[in-house]
């Protein structure tokens, strides 16, 4: 059957993809998928990481850990600052339409580990506490992220925390 063909070649082809191939209405084409080749269109998952023994237990302890910290003092998350870097990347999204593919019933789901990215990229840097963002900024294309950089970086953090959260600022 030709249709079968068409999507074991390119399972993320649409129907409507398969009525201008096959030149047939998209009821039949449809029915023909769904019912006669017990077909359904399935968009794929993010599958998480899986964490090892080791790295599971050193979570536990941390967790533990924190624990015992809030018992101690029940407004420490509403005082801390933590800091981030992530790679910013310029790329067209799939839809989930685009990214769904015909299975039949006894077919393994599809999974998605991430999207493609393209060569433009910048760094953010960024540092936020339970009420949000308290200072963020992006790496100049062609920096180098070393000491001296990140000095700089965290300069304007402490100008940001001294206007933003003063109760927080206790150093020089």
């Amino acid at each position: 059957m030709r249709i079968r063909e068409l999507i074991l070649e390119d399972c993320h082809r649409t129907i409507d993809d398969l009525v201008d191939l096959l030149g047939v209405s998209w009821s039949s084409c449809q029915r023909i998928l769904s019912e006669e080749l017990q077909m359904k269109r399935v968009a794929a998952k993010f599958v998480p990481h899986v964490l090892t023994a080791d790295l599971k237990q050193s979570r536990v302890n941390a967790c533990r850990e924190l624990k015992e910290h809030l018992e101690i003092d029940p407004d420490l998350f509403l005082k801390l600052i933590t800091g981030d870097e992530s790679w910013c990347y310029s790329y067209d999204p799939e839809t989930k339409q685009q990214s769904s593919e015909w299975k039949s019933s006894n077919s393994p789901c599809p999974k998605k580990a991430r999207r493609v990215k393209s060569n433009v990229k910048t760094m953010l840097i960024s540092f936020f506490d339970a009420n949000g963002i308290v200072h963020s900024e992006f790496v100049p294309s062609g920096q180098t992220v070393n000491q001296a950089f990140y000095l700089q970086v965290l300069k304007c953090l402490r100008d940001a925390v001294r206007r933003k959260r003063p109760e927080l600022w206790q150093g020089g």
